[in-house]
């Protein structure tokens, strides 16, 4: 059962909002009423509607005792009794605290992990996956930073992907995804085990992030292409190191002022990124408990290709359809990993 003062109080703001909003709000306060009121909104329907059934039902209640209405009033208490749980769980999902950030593009960072050759062609095929996910949901992918490794996998990648709600789709991803596989450069058929690491930021505005110029130093270098070839003969690529954190970031297209936009622009996200997980590591003492920790070190997935089997191990989740999964069918991993994210936090919220 939800506390019905809390929820009288979220109508009751909604409505001072509402008025405000129609009363002609201060030009200054404008914009920031504007996006509460848009905020709340969904979660005030809601909650209005569960305070006019647990009405209802009240009124029908104090109908039992006349003889010629109480079996309509029975009738009508069964029916809201019968309804109340599923409205109950559509307002507790509806008074989740929403991650201002699911909206955004992300930046995705693909390196190899544990075991060599083999690692950084796992990490291509990661990047494959992830391209065509986005390709199916309509999204549009672009490589900011790209290195290649001698076989054609990936010593490192960097690249922002956009469209309708990334962030929020590719949020959990963060972690060590780890293959078991017989390898194409093993000639005696044995499995090997190998990973690769995957981080996904939400991408960072300008009014996001403030970085001072002094707290970065900028440096150019001499560019060049996938496994060395296409040299550039210019000083393009950019190197931009973050003074107060050690970041590094580098960029390493043919224009230098290109380099140097895109290379601000994976700062920022990964500046907004430590600053989202301070404030996630001061609201909750145990991250454990979050599905979308995003720790870097955290063994999330194996994708066991002799079995044909995908694995996430945060939620106990296995798929016997890998060839989908690596053709970018995430859906239902998408699907079950926001699930046990609402369910962890709607228990945050009940305690």
């Amino acid at each position: 059962m939800i506390a019905t003062n809390k929820i009288r109080q979220i109508v009751q703001h909604f409505e001072f909002l509402e008025a405000k909003l129609s009363s002609g709000a201060d030009p200054s306060e404008l914009a920031r009423l504007s996006k509460e009121y848009a905020d709340l909104k969904p979660v005030a329907e809601e909650a209005r509607a569960y305070l006019t059934m647990l009405s209802d039902r009240e009124a029908a209640q104090t109908m039992l005792s006349d003889p010629e209405m109480s079996g309509l009033a029975q009738d009508e208490i069964d029916e809201i009794e019968q309804a109340l749980p599923e409205m109950e769980v559509r307002l507790q999902l509806a008074l989740i605290p929403k991650d201002a950030a699911d909206a955004r593009p992300a930046i995705l960072e693909i390196r190899p992990g544990t075991g060599g050759d083999e690692a950084a062609l796992f990490a291509g095929d990661l990047w494959r996956m992830y391209t065509k996910f986005a390709e199916a949901r309509g999204w549009k992918a672009e490589i900011l930073e790209y290195s290649e490794s001698e076989l054609g996998g990936l010593k490192e990648l960097t690249a922002v992907i956009k469209g309708d709600g990334v962030f929020a789709a590719l949020k959990f991803e963060s972690g060590v995804h780890r293959v078991q596989r017989v390898p194409e450069t093993e000639s005696g058929g044995r499995i090997h085990t190998s990973a690769a690491t995957v981080a996904v930021l939400p991408e960072a505005a300008e009014i996001d992030i403030d970085i001072p110029d002094q707290d970065i130093r900028i440096d150019t270098m001499r560019a060049s292409g996938a496994g060395g070839q296409h040299v550039n003969t210019t000083d393009s690529a950019v190197r931009i190191t973050h003074i107060p954190t050690g970041i590094v970031v580098t960029s390493s297209e043919k224009s230098q002022h290109q380099n140097r936009a895109r290379a601000m622009e994976v700062l920022r996200a990964r500046l907004y990124d430590n600053a989202r997980r301070e404030a996630d590591d001061a609201r909750a003492a145990d991250r454990k408990d979050q599905v979308g920790s995003g720790d870097r070190s955290e063994r999330i997935r194996t994708y066991n290709f002799p079995q044909g089997r995908m694995t996430d191990h945060r939620i106990n989740l296995t798929l016997y359809k890998l060839d989908q999964v690596m053709q970018g069918d995430l859906d239902d991993i998408v699907a079950a990993l926001t699930a046990a994210d609402q369910a962890a936090k709607l228990a945050a919220i009940e305690t």
